[in-house]
């Protein structure tokens, strides 16, 4: 009898483990009646209704579709899935994850790609993302992934012009001068502020509002659909347009991830990640005057400055980075100009 019970105490606990294996292997992959499935978290700190996070949505609905549920992308908006330098340190692991980012915070690996998120090197979605379809891009995208274990799956995520939010009216770069501001968390954009003579300030975008509303920093820096997605309108009374950014995006995950999964889907996450980024780039670029009514309707006065008192002043950032004046120029060339 004793034995009895303690075959089957041994056959409950062999059961157990067994199902723990399982369910700790779910998350990256598993198993389906059409063949073995995947799963990629995709972070980003945009909100629901933001045309790029909406992109995402679309994209991940999309892949879903084509690979019959095999793959599904999860979206994790409001920065839930954690902060944007976290989640690509994951992904070089080769964790499931990915997170919509800008070229400054890849420019620590790459420094090449930071002079995509200099101010003023190109006017417009359409420079950006001819820049970003070039083969001067492409090489850095290659080195990016062999030396980094870093894949871009695209980076034509447009998400509008960055402006000046602030309470005091902004004329002149010298209205800048001592002001405390929140902005990228990248070398190029850290050194464009301070050459504008403002203080930069690490913080995280969720931290922004309270930021502004405890008047622990005196200005942040935003394109529209994120401004207004965040409420920060609420808590600033100026929107100066300096357009001293033009924010394109890329959805980056690891090299090794990538690798791991069939080739056809790899092709139909590259495919689907380049075809929603232009789509939503262009909602956002359709979208970027009716946001700023909004704002203007909810009490805010947005203010156009002359762009190149501004753009005077951060010129001399490009002598601070090893290289920049003559990648500026190659993509001149590029751009025809």
């Amino acid at each position: 009898m004793k034995i009895k019970i303690g075959l089957t105490l041994i056959s409950i606990f062999l059961v157990l483990i067994v199902s723990a294996c399982g369910d700790s292997d779910s998350e990256t992959s598993g198993e389906s009646d059409g063949g073995e499935t995947y799963t990629l978290k995709l972070g980003t700190a945009l909100t629901e209704g933001d045309p790029i996070y909406d992109g995402l949505v679309e994209f991940s609905d999309a892949v879903n579709e084509r690979t019959d549920g095999n793959v599904t992308v999860e979206i994790f908006g409001s920065g839930s899935l954690g902060e944007d330098n976290d989640i690509v340190e994951q992904a070089k692991t080769g964790a499931n994850v990915a997170v919509l980012v800008d070229s400054g915070r890849l420019a620590d690996m790459v420094p090449e790609l930071g002079i995509l998120s200099a101010p003023y090197v190109v006017d417009n979605f359409d420079e950006a993302n001819k820049v970003a379809q070039s083969d001067l891009f492409k090489e850095w995208s290659d080195k990016l992934a062999e030396e980094h274990g870093l894949q871009i799956l695209s980076f034509n995520w447009y998400q509008g012009e960055r402006h000046m939010l602030t309470n005091e009216p902004i004329e002149t770069p010298a209205d800048l001068e001592g002001l405390t501001i929140r902005t990228i968390g990248a070398p190029i954009a850290l050194q464009t502020m301070e050459a504008l003579g403002m203080s930069p300030s690490g913080m995280a975008w969720t931290e922004v509002y309270p930021g502004l509303q405890q008047g622990v920093i005196d200005a942040a820096d935003a394109q529209h659909p994120a401004t207004y997605g965040a409420n920060l309108h609420e808590v600033v009374d100026y929107i100066t347009k300096t357009r001293h950014f033009q924010l394109i995006t890329g959805v980056i995950t690891g090299a090794g991830w990538m690798e791991d999964i069939p080739e056809e889907y790899q092709n139909i996450i590259y495919e689907e990640a380049q075809k929603h980024g232009e789509q939503a780039s262009k909602k956002t670029e359709e979208s970027l005057e009716e946001y700023e009514q909004m704002m203007i309707d909810e009490g805010v006065t947005v203010k156009e400055v002359d762009v190149e008192e501004f753009k005077a002043l951060t010129d001399s950032v490009y002598s601070e980075f090893d290289g920049y004046q003559e990648l500026r120029e190659e993509i001149n060339n590029i751009l025809g100009k």
